[in-house]
């Protein structure tokens, strides 16, 4: 059944890891059967539970999937090796609508704002033992979460959004303790939880964020953290409304002691309200990363959340990179205190693109999604043969097998270099590909 690879271990993480390890080798491949649990526990000599749990590990992190009594197999895009290969080669000619980027014209420039920090740092040298962060920025970034209703809380920084959620999750959870993740969700986060030896559950969303019932029964069930993106929602664009943060404030409540994490995906780029969760538990954190307004390649995020968390963060990263270069630091405060990216005036841009596609969509009777941010989410019945047919009409999009746990099909396409003369082309090559009428009523869920 295995070829000559034989499973190993004596727990369910040394066993979920020996498969794991096989399938990104490729000495195990996609649609290959494992045996049976009772036969693999015979062979190992453990307890059938054991087995049982490695293979629910397995399946949580996308390697196999179980089809009843046709047992357990590797799944056929197993999703060991990184979501972020899950994607689709851009041939020449094809428009690239996938990578989830943003305009690069609406971006600032750096030149000067680096040239700046650089100087500061000719005269004023960052060394060994000075602090890790830039004052200008950290009273910059505190006012504009203080106007934004977020709690009080030190301030670190860190290398992104996924850095700070990273550090946040190993101050608090061990191995084998479950998060609850939105589905569809963030593809990277979707990866980083299982690579910490974490568990996933995922929590439905709609247009106004995470479903408070499904929310309920991940944290009942015994889930120790939750993940909220509270705008630009990746892939869905979903914004979490003022009635849906009560709800979800509700049910926290409830669980005081689950660790909350907030990701607010649409800093700078959306202009529709915040609504934070922050501070209805116990220990909470909240990261802005100024990758989409102001470029990915800053590599910065700053995070506030409660006094432990933060204090466990900050050790844990003096004893790795130390800190974030004092130099990007000062920079991005430049940036802030110049005014350097028009929120709404980017909001608008990017909404004008993602209102003129929603709206041809459906023209075309396509449901699809895109509240906020710079996707649009289309639930779709074929998701491979909707991105073939797309790719083969000129377009590249992404694959929602990138962002999904148990959530439906769909694919996602980014709007932010869509020019107003390709929204048309666009809507009809989606039509032809899905086929009118696509999408459950209640979202993506």
């Amino acid at each position: 059944m295995l070829g000559e690879y034989l499973i190993a271990g004596r727990s369910a993480a040394e066993i979920s890891g020996s498969v794991e390890r096989a399938v990104g080798s490729g000495e195990l491949e996609p649609g290959q059967p494992l045996p049976p649990m009772r036969e693999l526990a015979r062979q190992l000599g453990v307890n059938p539970n054991t087995v049982a749990a490695a293979y629910r590990t397995l399946r949580e992190r996308g390697v196999i999937e179980t089809a009843g009594r046709r047992g357990s197999r590797v799944r056929a895009k197993p999703a060991t090796t990184g979501r972020e290969f899950i994607r689709v080669d851009v041939p020449e000619g094809v428009r690239d609508l996938s990578a989830g980027n943003p305009d690069p014209a609406l971006l600032p420039a750096l030149g000067p704002v680096f040239a700046a920090a650089a100087a500061q740092g000719d005269r004023e040298p960052v060394l060994y033992g000075h602090a890790p962060v830039e004052e200008e920025l950290v009273r910059r970034a505190r006012a504009d979460l203080d106007a934004d209703g977020v709690p009080d809380g030190p301030v670190a920084v860190t290398s992104g959004s996924l850095d700070a959620m990273e550090r946040v999750l190993a101050a608090h959870l061990r191995t084998g303790d479950t998060v609850a993740v939105e589905d569809p969700g963030w593809g990277s986060l979707l990866d980083l939880v299982p690579a910490l030896g974490l568990r996933t559950v995922p929590v439905g969303v709609d247009d106004e964020g995470p479903l408070p019932d499904d929310v309920r029964r991940a944290l009942a069930a015994g889930a120790r953290a939750l993940v909220v993106t509270d705008r630009a929602q990746n892939p869905t664009g979903a914004v979490v409304s003022a009635t849906r943060a009560r709800a979800l404030r509700s049910v926290l409540r409830e669980h005081p002691r689950t660790l909350l994490i907030e990701d607010d995906h649409g800093h700078r780029i959306v202009d529709l309200a915040l609504h934070p969760l922050a501070g209805t538990t116990r220990h909470w954190a909240f990261v802005r990363s100024a990758a989409k307004a102001y470029g990915p390649d800053l590599r910065l995020a700053v995070l506030t959340g409660d006094p432990v968390t933060l204090d466990r963060v900050r050790g844990r990263q003096r004893l790795g990179p130390g800190w974030v270069s004092r130099i990007t630091q000062r920079a991005v405060a430049r940036l802030w205190a110049d005014g350097a990216v028009d929120a709404r005036a980017v909001a608008a841009v990017y909404g004008r693109r993602r209102d003129a596609l929603l709206g041809a969509l459906a023209e075309r009777g396509i449901a699809a999604h895109g509240r906020s941010g710079m996707n649009v989410w289309i639930p779709v019945p074929d998701e491979t043969g909707a991105v073939a047919r797309l790719l083969h009409a000129g377009w590249a999009v992404a694959p929602g097998a990138r962002f999904r746990v148990s959530a439906p099909p769909g694919i996602r396409i980014t709007v932010s270099t869509l020019a107003e003369e390709d929204t048309r082309p666009l809507a009809d090559a989606v039509a032809a590909a899905v086929g009118p009428g696509t999408g459950p009523p209640r979202g993506y869920v």
